[in-house]
């Protein structure tokens, strides 16, 4: 019969070629998929791994101002429009037309670069002083000074007191929550570690330390207890 129908077409080589090409194309698609899983698998900060590494949004970071302090220092160098201050030689805008030897008042500034760790540890990274304006009198750069530094009385949240003891020896301490966020340790004495046991929160003084470009942004320090 196939010899009267010599154009027919034969069913079986056609299974066959429909077969092959449907297996070449799961291949394809299966390698296709493969890489395209590749480029997108990228390691993520948000992924935890075995050796603790967590995002930058757990851990924290943060630099903010730390401390202010004004000093008498004496006009070295001058270099285009800037000075150098001694005895540092560090250098600084000459705005008020100073000449070399001029006795001058420099406010200097140090900031912090606050981390949280994996364990919630905060750790503090302090930055060398740097000068950032200069005055003709110790009035002036006070007068500055007191806007940037202010003590404050505030009330905080306590997160809890505790006793320690080694060779016999107790030690007791607190551990406060400061508006910044971040919570600190302090030794205490015994009565206060009584009047304080039961409480939530306590009256503290407070140093707030305000960046000189942005005075919204501050730092509390601990200064000491109000009650």
């Amino acid at each position: 019969m196939s010899n009267y129908y010599p154009n027919a077409p034969r069913r079986g080589g056609n299974s066959m070629r429909i077969l092959m090409v449907l297996v070449i194309g799961l291949i394809i698609l299966a390698v296709i998929t493969g890489i395209a899983q590749a480029f997108s698998d990228k390691p993520s900060v948000l992924k935890t791994s075995n050796n603790k590494a967590v995002s930058a949004a757990e851990m924290g970071s943060a630099t903010v101002p730390w401390d202010y302090k004004v000093e008498e220092a004496k006009v070295g160098d001058l270099i285009g429009v800037d000075m150098t201050i001694t005895p540092n030689n560090q250098l600084l805008p000459n705005d008020d037309n100073y000449a070399t030897g001029d006795k001058i008042w420099v406010l200097s500034y140090m900031t912090a670069e606050m981390k949280t760790d994996a364990d919630g540890q905060n750790n503090v990274t302090l930055s060398s002083w740097a000068p950032l304006k200069s005055y003709r009198s110790a009035a002036a750069a006070q007068e500055d000074l007191v806007g940037l530094k202010a003590e404050v009385k505030a009330q905080v949240d306590l997160v809890g007191v505790y006793k320690t003891e080694y060779q016999g020896k107790f030690r007791q301490f607190a551990v406060i929550t400061l508006p910044t966020g971040h919570s600190i340790k302090q030794p205490v004495s015994e009565e206060r570690y009584a009047s304080l046991k039961d409480k939530k929160q306590v009256e503290v003084i407070l140093e707030e330390v305000h960046d000189f470009g942005d005075y919204d942004l501050a730092m509390s320090k601990f200064r000491g207890w109000a009650e």
